[in-house]
Formats: C-alpha cells, structure tokens, sequence
C-alpha cells in the first residue's frame, strides 16, 4: 500500500509529541512493507526531498504568510499528492485536513483524518470552519484520546475510532539501575511554551526546596519560554537546584529518564503524551496534571499522580510523597513498565493498517 502522510510540522527541526509519533509510525508502516511518504512544509537547512528509515520525506517550500500563503501550501501539498499517487492519505490532525479534503474532490484519493490534540482542543478559526466537512468526508475520523473523541464528535456527528500513541520497546525499554535511586532528580520534559505550565513546576520546586534542599530539577527542552523561566527561577531563589539543558536529541532525552526518579508534566492541556509513555516504559513515576488524554494513561497512586493545573502546592505534594518514598517509587516503577508494555508502535502500526484497509 502506498500511504502519503501530511503533518504541519515535523522533525528534526519541531519536535513534539506528533512529530515523534508520526516519525514513528511512518518507520513502522515501511517495516510492515508499506510505501510510506511524509509530506511537511520545508525547514531551512534541510533537503526538500530525503529517505529516512525506510520511508520518503518531502519538504515543500511554504510563503510566511498566513493567509495567502496557506491556501498556496494546501494546492502545493495536493500537486505532491498528484505526483506520489498514494492508495490512501493519512491527514495528521485536522488542519491538514483540508488539504487531504481537496486531494479527494479532486484527485478521488480516499482519506482518514487524525485528530491528536492542539488541532481538537484549540483549533485555528480555519480549522473550525472546515472541520465539519473534513470529518465528513474522511473515510474514516480518528481520534487520539476518547476525551478527543467527544470533541470531534461535538465537530461533527460521526462514528470514531480511538487509537492512542506508541512507544518502541527496542529503544525505550526501562534501563535504570536501582542503585541509582535515590529520590533526588527530577525531570521535566518538552517544549518551554506556556501550554506546558512549566512555570508552576519551579513554583513547586520553590516549596520542594525547603523541605529537601539536595532535590535537582532537569528542564529538558527549549522554547519562546526559556528567558522568562530562567528569571522566575532567580527570583524564587532555586537557581542552584534547576538546570536548563535546552533541545537534545531524542536518544539523550532516554539517557535523561533513566538516570531520573520522577518525571513532572504540568501543562495546561494535552493530547496524549507520548513523553509519559516513555517515562514509564524506563520505569519512572510521573506526576502530570488532569487534562486531555493524560487520565487515561495516569491512575492515582498506582502509576504516578494527577493533580490540578496552575497548582504548585498540589505539585510539590505529590512530589515530596515520592521523593521521600523509596519503597513507593519502586512499586510505581514496576506497574509502569508492566503498563507500558501495552502501548507498542508496531500495535499502532497494525491497527491503522487495518483503518487504511477498511477506507479503501
């Protein structure tokens, strides 16, 4: 099956949690023996055309412009769909969508849309005005999360399938050392974007501090946030115990989980992060906020904690819970990588297999 997959942006340059799935899954469909194409707007320095990991990478070049240049774009992405004459087009998130919609009027290419977070939660106002016939007409709707699910339903009345996110055993299996529990580290992983309420985690590190000065927090990533965060953390007095590594390849982000003790996610909102997947397959506990898809993945007290967005005391209570538990943290270490083991990315590969197939 030749497979053509639009993404508004993706690695190496961007690296969410949609840009690693869909690296991930566009590896994993080539392995199953698909011809497998990414289609993304052009990020300076890189190829417009490349071949990584069994797949085709394509980069179109895209005007700065929101508007006209995005309805150019669009034509663009469908002239490249034109030329790959892919069996099916697999629409990452909503707003490419759109084009994925004009590729079927006029070129009868079948299409499945996968909403996976943003796109759902926070849409452009194009892509509200658009969602109701891109979810329409896609042969089949996907959502990542079933609070997604509920949302795209409320866009357009449809049925939908929930597939969530993956992770590769082979490359994310837990590696940690028990003699390197120590309760001591903590670890925050993504962008530095106010979404990701990174600032309420330092305001927890602030009361963290006072109880166990010898806690260090690890901020992994960068953003427009970064210059802001790095003042709040001299004014709270907590310089000495937080580090700012900035963007780091992904095989360094493991390195990072492995020699951690708990990994903190307090975004405001979230699809279903594949970040926390990763963090229990390399047996961490993790504390992340009650929001998008996270409660799914996250139950109380059995595999980490849920607590409220914008709420550093909750934060550092459950971080103070586990950093002074060693026996907890061990117990919660063994239920996540017992856990992770049911998100594979050759499982997701397989079910979306079987979507294409059903659309076609």
């Amino acid at each position: 099956m030749k497979i053509a997959i639009l993404i508004p942006c993706f690695l190496p340059k961007w690296f969410g949690g949609t840009e690693v799935a869909t690296y991930h899954l566009a590896e994993h469909l080539a392995k199953r023996g698909h011809e497998v194409h990414v289609i993304t707007p052009l990020d300076e320095g890189l190829p417009e055309e490349s071949y990584e990991n069994g797949f085709h990478i394509h980069r179109l070049p895209k005007i700065k412009s929101h508007f006209p240049g995005g309805v150019i774009f669009w034509v663009d992405i469908v002239r490249a769909i034109q030329m790959i004459r892919p069996d099916i087009v697999h629409a990452q998130s909503l707003n490419s969508g759109i084009p994925a919609l004009l590729s079927n009027k006029l070129l009868k290419i079948p299409y499945v849309v996968y909403g996976r977070g943003l796109d759902v939660y926070h849409p452009e106002w194009y892509v509200k005005l658009t969602a109701k016939a891109v979810l329409k007409n896609a042969g089949i709707a996907i959502a990542l999360t079933e609070d997604m699910k509920k949302i795209m339903q409320a866009m357009y009345d449809r049925d939908t399938v929930v597939v969530p996110n993956g992770i590769d055993p082979g490359k994310d299996s837990a590696r940690r050392r028990e003699a390197e529990i120590h309760g001591g580290k903590v670890l925050f992983v993504g962008r530095l974007h106010s979404v990701k309420g990174v600032q309420y985690l330092l305001g927890a590190m602030s009361i963290v501090h006072r109880e166990l000065p010898e806690v260090k927090l690890t901020l992994v990533g960068d953003g427009e946030e970064r210059d802001r965060l790095e003042h709040l953390t001299d004014n709270l007095g907590i310089r000495e115990c937080v580090e700012f590594v900035g963007a780091v390849p992904h095989e360094r982000v493991q390195d990072c989980m492995v020699h951690a003790d708990v990994l903190v996610l307090p975004s405001l909102s979230e699809g279903f992060p594949v970040t926390i997947l990763e963090a229990m397959a390399s047996g961490l506990p993790v504390i992340a906020t009650r929001v998008g898809g996270v409660p799914e993945i996250i139950e109380n007290n059995v595999n980490g904690y849920l607590v409220e967005t914008e709420n550093p005391q909750e934060i550092a209570e459950a971080l103070l819970t586990l950093l002074r538990d060693e026996q907890l943290r061990k117990c919660i270490s063994g239920n996540n990588r017992k856990k992770a083991e049911n998100y594979q990315w050759d499982k997701v590969a397989a079910t979306l297999e079987e979507i294409y197939q059903n659309t076609l």
